[in-house]
């Protein structure tokens, strides 16, 4: 194999390289490995890298097709899955799926019911509360963008064996882990927790205390 010293430092998979980018080993320890053994860990690196590439441009071909942020699109997968589940969504159920303020919420539903992707109406059983759905077009423009590149990664995954799975799930598993200090996992926390929204509820059409949904199903 070629000294990677002699390839250019500027090469993308250079870049993921330990004995390029920390050839002193004061980040990583790889002096018990080998060389192939280096370039085939530096070769997953890179694929990780040209997946989280593709799957940014699908994320954002679909927004901008729709001309729908992301949060908005995370909105209408919501109520995709609760109409396939048969859930009553309500904004309350969509505020706490997104884990944002009862006022962004109200405006996330005015902005998607004016652009003509959601519906409000009364809730089949308690008036005070409003019913949300997606309509028939969204549901098809979100079915044929994300489900069906949903459809092809579930596709992949099936084709590996099931101790192939295991390793993979271990795998991801370990790496969703390195990305967050101690110091940034807390103040993401401290940003998710309750105390950072605003308490009332979004279901109350009269702006009154907490109802609890009837459906007890919250699809994620």
């Amino acid at each position: 194999m070629s000294d990677p010293r002699n390839r250019s430092p500027w090469a993308p998979d250079s870049m993921l390289d330990p004995r390029i980018i920390d050839p002193g080993h004061e980040l990583v320890e790889y002096s018990s490995l080998g060389a192939g053994e280096i370039a085939q860990i530096v070769r997953v690196l890179s694929w990780i890298r040209n997946w989280r590439e593709t799957e940014a441009a699908l994320s954002f071909q679909s927004r901008n097709d729709m001309q729908l942020n992301e949060t908005d699109m995370k909105a209408l997968r919501f109520l995709v899955i609760a109409k396939n589940q048969s859930v009553v969504a309500t904004p309350g159920l969509l505020s706490e799926h997104l884990n944002i303020s009862t006022a962004a919420t109200t405006k996330l539903l005015d902005r998607l019911a004016a652009a003509g992707h959601i519906e409000r109406s009364p809730h089949p059983t308690d008036r005070r509360v409003l019913m949300i759905s997606i309509t028939d077009g969204t549901h098809e423009q979100v079915r044929e963008t994300v489900g069906r590149s949903h459809a092809r990664r579930f596709e992949v995954a099936a084709r590996l064996t099931p101790d192939e799975r295991e390793v993979v799930i271990r795998f991801l598993n370990d790496l969703s882990g390195t990305g967050i200090t101690p110091d940034a996992g807390a103040g993401a926390a401290a940003e998710r927790s309750p105390a950072r929204r605003e308490q009332a509820p979004a279901d109350r059409i009269d702006g009154g205390g907490a109802t609890p949904d009837p459906c007890k199903c919250r699809p994620l």
